[in-house]
This record gives C-alpha cells, sequence and structure tokens, in this order.
C-alpha cells in the first residue's frame, strides 16, 4: 500500500502545484500524481498549466517521492509518439520515480486540436494503438506501426531509461479495466468500485491498482463541504457526463444543480480523523494499493499538517501497507 497527493493543477497555479509536492514529500507522502488537461473543469477553477512542464519542475526539486500522471489522454490532443518522449524523459529526470498514467480522456480538452470526439468504443481503440506504439518506442530503435487510427513513420525516442516506467490504464467500466489488464501495468479508477478489479484480473492484470481518494478537511462539516462543492461539484455527475461535454460553460451548466449536501456522498468531510480514516479504507477494503488523497478543503496547508499530525499514522494500519 501506498498513500500519495493529488496535483489538482486546475484550482493553482503552476508554481503552487511544484510548492505542494514539495510539501507532500516532506508529509510523507509515497508519490503524488497530477491532473493533465488543456482546460479547467469549471470557469472558477481558473487555472490548468503544462502538466509535463510541472512534473519537470518537481523532479528537479524533489528527491524522494513518486510522480505519475493522473491521467494523460495519449491519441489527440497528444500523438502517443510524444508521450512515449515525455515520459522517458520524466523518468529520467525524476531518477525512475515516474508512473505514466492514461486514459482515453474527455472532450473537455481533447477537443482543442479540431479533431473530432469519437464514440466510446473508438477512444478504445485508439487507446489500445497508442499503449502499442508507446510500449515499441520504448523497445528502442527507429520503429514505424499502422494502425487503423493511429501511425508512427521510422520514429525513435533516444534518450530512455534502463527501467521503463509502468503504465496505469485508467478505467470508468470494464471494459477500459480489461484494457489496462491485457496492455497495461496497473489499474487507475476514482470510485471504490470491485467489478474494475475484477475486469481486471480477468484480462491478466496483476499490477498495482491505483485510486484517488475524495476527503476535505477543515474545521468543520459544512465548511469541509462548501470547499469541496466549490472545488469539485463536477464529480457527481459521472464519468459518462465528464467524458462527453466540451466545454467549462457546459459544466458550470450541468453542476448547478448539484447541492453542497450532495458532495457528502463521496468525500470524507469536516475535522473527525475517523471520518477521514473510513473513507480511504473503503477505497483499501475495495482492493486499491496506490492511493492518492484529494485536498478539497479550503486550506491545503492545514490538511497537509492534518496529514502529518493524525491520518498519516492511522493509514499505516491499512491492510498491504
Amino acid at each position: 500500500m501506498q498513500i500519495g497527493f493529488k496535483l489538482f493543477a486546475e484550482a493553482h497555479t503552476p508554481q503552487e502545484m511544484v510548492r505542494q509536492a514539495v510539501r507532500a514529500e516532506e508529509a510523507g507522502f509515497d508519490f503524488v500524481e497530477i491532473s493533465d488537461h488543456y482546460h479547467p473543469w469549471l470557469e472558477s477553477h481558473g487555472h490548468s498549466g503544462f502538466a509535463w512542464s510541472i512534473l519537470a519542475a518537481i523532479a528537479m526539486r524533489t528527491e524522494r517521492i513518486g510522480l505519475a500522471t493522473g491521467v494523460t489522454c495519449p491519441t489527440i490532443r497528444y500523438h502517443p509518439a510524444i508521450i512515449a518522449q515525455a515520459a522517458a524523459t520524466t523518468a529520467l529526470l525524476s531518477d525512475g520515480r515516474f508512473t505514466l498514467g492514461v486514459g482515453s480522456g474527455e472532450q473537455l480538452s481533447e477537443h482543442v486540436t479540431g479533431h473530432p470526439w469519437p464514440v466510446v468504443g473508438v477512444r478504445h481503440a485508439m487507446l489500445r494503438e497508442a499503449l502499442e506504439i508507446i510500449r515499441l518506442l520504448w523497445s528502442g530503435g527507429y520503429r514505424t506501426y499502422r494502425g487503423t487510427h493511429l501511425s508512427i513513420s521510422d520514429a525513435r525516442v533516444f534518450d530512455l531509461p534502463e527501467t521503463l516506467p509502468d503504465i496505469v490504464v485508467a478505467a470508468g467500466g470494464p471494459k477500459a479495466a480489461r484494457i489496462a489488464g491485457e496492455l497495461g501495468d496497473g489499474l487507475f479508477a476514482t470510485e471504490p468500485r470491485t467489478d474494475l478489479i475484477d475486469a481486471y484480473t480477468a484480462a491478466g492484470g496483476t499490477g498495482s491498482r491505483w485510486a484517488e481518494v475524495p476527503l476535505a478537511y477543515a474545521g468543520t462539516v459544512d465548511a469541509a463541504l462548501e470547499s469541496a462543492h466549490r472545488l469539485f461539484r463536477f464529480g457527481p455527475t459521472g464519468w459518462k457526463i465528464q467524458a462527453e461535454l466540451p466545454n467549462v460553460r457546459n459544466f458550470e451548466a450541468a453542476t448547478a444543480f448539484v447541492r453542497r449536501e450532495d458532495m457528502a456522498d463521496a468525500f470524507g468531510a469536516g475535522p473527525d480523523v475517523e471520518t477521514h480514516v473510513a473513507t480511504v479504507k473503503g477505497f483499501a477494503d475495495a482492493g486499491y494499493d496506490r492511493l492518492a488523497l484529494i485536498s478539497a478543503g479550503p486550506d491545503v496547508e492545514e490538511f497537509f499538517t492534518f496529514y502529518e499530525k493524525e491520518l498519516a499514522g492511522r493509514l499505516h494500519d491499512l491492510p498491504g501497507r
């Protein structure tokens, strides 16, 4: 079991993301994972820095903590040849501390290149081809690949680490979980769903199981839920909405009727350590062993202090730690 910290790049500047990663290392977290989007989910978020530049800066400012994308879409906004190069370089800069998290993406960030947004079956087919291309380029030498959707021609990644990064594949349903089992080194999820793990293992998956755990620390439950609503009210819309809406204005409209109380169904909220432990334990009990804690409270520094003084010790008792 490893406990990580989610770098929510939509709500903070790139400089603050680097500071938080350094602070997470000081606080004892095992890894940080960063969202990789072109747009924020909501207009009020106000940020969405380039994840790969931020990761490079973090690699230079830290010594121990693991780094990961959570997650990158290597099919439309990025070509998989570029991600193969970017991930290899990040692994070198971090001395082998990098994990490549990938997924089939959301229209919100992928439409910006003008490419039509494919139906989900095509997106999954594209993700399969992208993973094959990345693996091929990581095998060294000049490579050519002709797929139905994606191709490379006489391409080579010159700077490869001795130990290649693991690739963990995000899944919102069993079909994507099977891709993770067949072509990935791990599974990435945002809910404590055992059906995703079942599909992953049935497809041959034996690697790590990553998940984001929604927590909101504050002095009162009301303050925690208010902050969670402000930052993460897009979450209750679900992946079918999140993958399909094309722009920030759509998300503002789609979340207009999400209430503060609705956030209580997903978030461990408030000052009580037992509440937070129970939320994290739900993911551990479901079988996930790489847990990235989301800080949706109003003060991230207060969350780091809470983690150091109260939460970290309790999480060490979880199965597999």
